[in-house]
């Protein structure tokens, strides 16, 4: 009984959030490594456009509530996140139009496109504070919990509960069945085999009547899509404050570069190792061990190996060590 308690404590510190973060992360670092295989560059700007694309959902979000409309026991968001995909698109587009575009045509390397994308990023995160200030805004509603810590003791007899709540049963889903989508436009679809060809070789793709600029303006609006959805899900998790979203940028680029910095997969891939990693060197392990073990052998301390203060040192502190040992990352880096 012991072990069983153990374990439900376990999901319900460690698996559950490491699995619903590792979901943002790596629709997050999905459009990191689109715009990397693709376009060939760094985009700084990713965790403000992710921002931006919440900020969007939030505001539709608050209009419908006002009006009345709802889910049910889902949130509201979900009706408005088509509209946040929609502001994040024409953003995006704006932003290529008047800024990259330029560097484009003049063939400029890819270290002058981080920097340029560096100066986007702080115009982004001005000028979504600029909107809905800095402090932090909640925009979740509907029912809280799939399953709540009394209802799981009532059903099991058990000493310790286990949460699930609403937003995280809508993270994973929407995770899995948004990867699957992307995935088969990649390899189905005419549109997505132009864009991996272009990936490939450039200059072969042109030769084979491949439209350059058609695949740019695809490729952002999937980004723009990912970017949305990523940063809805994880404002509809915790709660929506920008300058978080100016932090994420490290694990995103850290589950990028680990699991193969352009390789779509290795993102994946990526997202979930930050995450486990993250959460588990910050848990206090005091109570999980404390049914696991006999009780000569229980902790007193919490058993924490890191403050979750530092929860972003893991992430640079794991992007160092790929970046020593395996440059290329767990899966090899290579073109969408």
């Amino acid at each position: 009984m012991d072990l069983l308690n153990a374990f439900v404590a376990l999901s319900n510190f460690v698996l559950i959030p490491a699995i619903v973060y590792g979901s943002q992360l790596a629709l997050g670092a999905l459009g990191v490594t689109m715009i990397y295989g693709i376009l060939r560059f760094s985009n700084f700007a990713h965790g403000d456009t992710m921002a931006f694309g919440a900020m969007v959902t939030m505001l539709f979000t608050w209009w419908f509530q006002s009006m009345g409309l709802s889910l049910g026991p889902l949130p509201t968001a979900l009706i408005a996140l088509p509209f946040g995909i929609l502001g994040c698109i024409a953003l995006l587009l704006l932003t290529d139009r008047t800024v990259y575009r330029f560097y484009r045509a003049q063939k400029a390397k890819p270290v002058i496109l981080v920097i340029v994308s560096m100066g986007v990023m702080f115009i982004m995160n001005g000028l979504v504070r600029f909107i809905v200030g800095p402090q932090d805004q909640k925009f979740t509603d509907g029912e809280r919990f799939i399953i709540s810590v009394r209802e799981f003791k009532a059903l099991t007899g058990l000493k310790e509960g286990l949460a699930f709540k609403t937003t995280q049963g809508i993270t994973v889903i929407t995770a899995v069945v948004v990867v699957a989508a992307l995935f088969w436009f990649l390899n189905r679809t005419r549109t997505g085999k132009s864009m991996r060809a272009y990936s490939d070789n450039e200059d072969l793709a042109l030769l084979s009547g491949i439209n350059p600029e058609r695949v740019v303006l695809i490729t952002w609006m999937i980004v723009a899509g990912l970017a949305t959805i990523a940063g809805t899900l994880y404002g509809l998790d915790k709660s929506f404050k920008p300058f978080v979203y100016f932090m994420l940028l490290l694990p995103i680029f850290a589950s990028a570069i680990v699991g193969g910095l352009g390789n779509p997969l290795g993102a994946i891939a990526g997202g979930f190792v930050i995450a486990f990693s993250e959460v588990i060197i910050t848990y206090a392990w005091k109570k999980v061990l404390g049914h696991a073990l006999p009780d000569t052998m229980a902790p007193d301390e919490l058993a924490q190996l890191l403050s979750t203060d530092y929860k972003f040192a893991v992430s640079f502190c794991i992007l160092l060590i790929v970046l020593l040992f395996k440059p290329t990352g767990l899966f090899k880096g290579q073109s969408v």
